[in-house]
């Protein structure tokens, strides 16, 4: 802004904030001249509303006229472009900073601006920390629950597309606990959304795929985003440690008809059925998986490398009574040392039943004595029915007799 401009600026509101008119006039006067400014060019737009801001944030100008103008101004942002919104609000928290007490609700509108415009240049983390610096809990002001809720969703959001599933998390979690005083449908919609999608970065794959199978039942929600959710579903499901519950879960999403419908159907089927992954089908699969779904784990495999290692150990489980150690790494293809270590760990946490001959290097896997499950449930039948029938001969001896001779005859 040329030196003549500020100076004819500076005497309009030296004029008009010592002037003796009401709080009122002085107001919309001041509104007049900051619709003024806004018809600026950019340059000198953007200056001459930085010494508009100073002036009115003056400490002999009355907060409820101050209040007013930002809140004009911030109404105003919609005329101006998002570089300009930018470094206008970023001004004025620097200026409000040591009185913020005084422009409580005026720095949240400035924060929740700034949020949107960071989260359009997809600088996740800027959005996220300039939300965090509003003060929910300390605040003098009572934020009702929807609001907080709201606010902490939305950081944890930010946090999310930054890759920071743990700070994340923590939002997720405060948010949590507005729960039972949150009734809007759409917001508890959001909250189980972001915490599944934080079960899922935090590698919490079979509590993932739960929430996920959950929100894909939901009538509020629009079909093809039920279907993103069963597709997140399977692809937690798939990636999950092989054991009991993730059998069940496949269980589950292979008798939904829906599943039919996505790309990941052919590997769910082969989980499912306990049948060996060969490497292309694994490579296949990768192309669907998200960024963090791809990470390394401590021993340089892949998150998707563990799983199918682990599923065609538990296949090759129900194929062999017994393998050695070098044709279970030519069949899981990796090598008889990993194989052996994968198989060991297995064992150990319970997820495989059998045990190692070290000496002989082999693997002996055990059934989990499902027939004798089986035969003893029919054996307790047979024994319920005996039991009946002997009650019948006891009512009613001859028609009993009767009836058990037409039988045989």
């Amino acid at each position: 802004m040329a030196a003549s401009s500020q100076e004819a600026l500076s005497v309009q509101l030296y004029e008009i904030l010592n002037s003796n008119q009401a709080p009122k006039d002085i107001t919309e006067r001041l509104k007049k001249i900051l619709d003024q400014i806004f018809s600026f060019s950019a340059e000198e737009l953007c200056n001459a509303t930085k010494f508009f801001i100073e002036s009115i944030l003056n400490e002999n100008v009355s907060h409820v006229i101050s209040r007013q103008l930002l809140g004009h101004m911030l109404d105003s942002f919609d005329r101006l472009d998002d570089f300009l919104v930018k470094e206008i609000s970023l001004f004025s928290l620097e200026k409000i900073q040591s009185r913020v007490i005084s422009f409580e609700e005026q720095v949240v509108n400035i924060r929740q601006k700034l949020a949107t415009i960071y989260e359009k240049e997809e600088k996740w983390k800027d959005a996220a920390k300039v939300l965090t610096a509003i003060p929910l809990e300390t605040s003098q002001r009572n934020y009702d629950a929807d609001f907080k809720m709201g606010t902490y969703l939305r950081i944890a959001q930010y946090y999310l597309e930054d890759d920071d599933a743990v700070s994340a998390e923590s939002y997720v979690n405060r948010a949590s606990l507005l729960q039972n005083e949150v009734d809007n449908p759409e917001l508890q919609l959001r909250y189980k959304a972001c915490y599944a999608r934080v079960l899922d970065c935090r590698r919490k794959f079979i509590e993932a795929a739960q929430r996920y199978l959950e929100l894909s039942y939901r009538p509020d929600v629009h079909e093809t985003q039920r279907l993103e959710a069963l597709r997140n579903a399977i692809h937690c499901s798939i990636l999950a440690p092989a054991g009991q519950s993730r059998s069940r879960m496949l269980a589950t999403l292979f008798k939904d008809e829906r599943s039919m419908q996505l790309p990941a159907y052919t590997i769910l089927e082969k989980m499912y059925l306990d049948q060996i992954i060969k490497r292309d089908q694994v490579n296949h699969f990768e192309q669907l998986l998200l960024p963090h779904q791809k990470a390394l784990t401590a021993d340089g495999s892949t998150i998707l490398d563990r799983a199918v290692m682990e599923h065609n150990l538990m296949a090759a489980s129900k194929l062999y009574n017994n393998i050695s150690f070098e044709e279970l790494g030519a069949l899981l293809e990796i090598s008889p040392e990993k194989a052996e270590k994968t198989a060991s760990k297995m064992i150990g946490e319970g997820r495989m039943n059998g045990f190692i001959d070290q000496i002989d290097h082999i693997i002996f896997f055990e059934g989990r004595e499902v027939m004798t499950s089986w035969d003893k449930q029919i054996h307790a039948l047979c024994g319920q029915v005996n039991n009946l029938i002997e009650k019948i001969f006891a009512v009613a001896p001859q028609w009993a007799t009767n009836a058990m001779e037409e039988q045989m005859s």
